[in-house]
């Protein structure tokens, strides 16, 4: 009940309807990666997924802001059913989420690992990478978030009518002999692709 009150109003407020450009909707096991710019992109990503998908997809957050108060993680653990992890944990941190894969679940992951304020992501953090070789039979598709960073930036105390759109792109997989580095410049070049696509 909660989770439809929060997606209407956020919907309400912003959007954030979905774009199936490279992928569709499928109950198919995935890695939803994308760029991170507000507190909202949580909420209007794990929106985006259609119902049936939402219920086995789990948003990645980090456990010293959305564990903090009785409130916030309520909402992230119980609503959206949120992995939580923290963020200096090294590869200590991938544990909850690899057990959330092992179930045959999804996840949502925003590889900057903090919000930024520019309209493109800034480089991905190692992560992605150490996830896609932990779970191979995991897709790894990339989503844009266009408008998030205006209609809801740091600081604000309540969104900007602004319309906000998620847009979904072509899995892809880490490659034979491919190096940490390049792999992780490919996940983010595929979300930069993606907002290139929403004119940005």
């Amino acid at each position: 009940m909660i989770a439809r009150l929060l997606i209407a109003l956020t919907r309400f407020l912003v959007g954030g309807h979905a774009r199936w450009q490279g992928c569709a909707p499928a109950p198919r096991q995935r890695i939803y990666f994308a760029n991170h710019a507000s507190h909202l992109d949580t909420l209007i990503l794990w929106a985006a997924l259609p119902a049936d998908l939402r219920r086995t997809t789990h948003p990645v957050a980090a456990r010293d802001y959305w564990g903090a108060g009785p409130i916030r993680r309520f909402i992230a653990v119980r609503v959206l059913g949120a992995v939580l992890v923290d963020r200096q944990g090294g590869r200590g941190a991938l544990a909850p989420m690899c057990q959330a894969l092992a179930r045959g679940h999804s996840l949502i992951l925003f590889p900057e690992g903090t919000r930024g304020s520019d309209a493109l992501p800034g480089p991905f953090r190692a992560g992605l990478h150490h996830l896609a070789r932990a779970c191979p039979d995991a897709e790894l598709v990339p989503a844009y978030l266009a408008n998030l960073a205006r209609a809801y930036p740091r600081g604000a105390i309540l969104p900007a009518p602004l319309h906000c759109v998620v847009s979904f792109g072509a899995p892809l997989a880490p490659q034979a002999g491919e190096a940490r580095a390049d792999f992780l410049e490919r996940a983010r070049g595929a979300v930069c692709a993606l907002a290139a696509g929403e004119g940005r």
